[in-house]
């Protein structure tokens, strides 16, 4: 009896995760627009801090989905890095360029970065517009 009552305090202690979880590309749908995600370069992610995730194709559509729903207790916004495919970045932390020369899955042409310069290096190639978290969800 003793054992079956630490077995399920370790689960109830470490069981639960509150951090994001890998995307499975191709087989999980967006939970704002329902497309399947498969692009591992525009992809995003928000936690709350009770560790329920909603994973998302596009920022376009994680922006519109925040927009529409209050988290007060989220742990975790996070967006792909555009120049490291599958790499999920801080969202508070990133770089967007908006640019109509880069085709995301709901068309926005939102890219994430980890750092202004490789947003730069970037806006050189595909011209368009470097924003901050805080100016793109306006």
């Amino acid at each position: 009896m003793k054992k079956t009552g630490f077995v399920i305090l370790f689960i109830f202690l470490f069981g639960c995760n509150n951090g994001p979880t890998p995307i499975q590309y191709g087989m999980e749908v967006c939970h704002f627009c329902k497309m399947t995600i498969v692009d591992n370069r525009f992809a995003a992610q928000v936690v709350t801090s009770k560790g329920k995730n909603f994973k998302f194709d596009s920022t376009e559509c994680m922006i519109d989905y925040l927009r529409e729903n209050s988290f007060p207790d989220m742990s975790h916004i996070l967006v792909s890095s555009f120049d490291e495919p599958g790499t999920l970045i801080n969202a508070m932390d990133a770089f967007f360029l908006i640019s109509e020369n880069l085709s995301s899955p709901m068309g926005g042409g939102i890219t994430a970065f980890p750092n202004q310069f490789k947003a730069e290096e970037y806006q050189e190639k595909f011209s368009g517009e470097i924003l901050t978290w805080e100016k793109i969800i306006k």
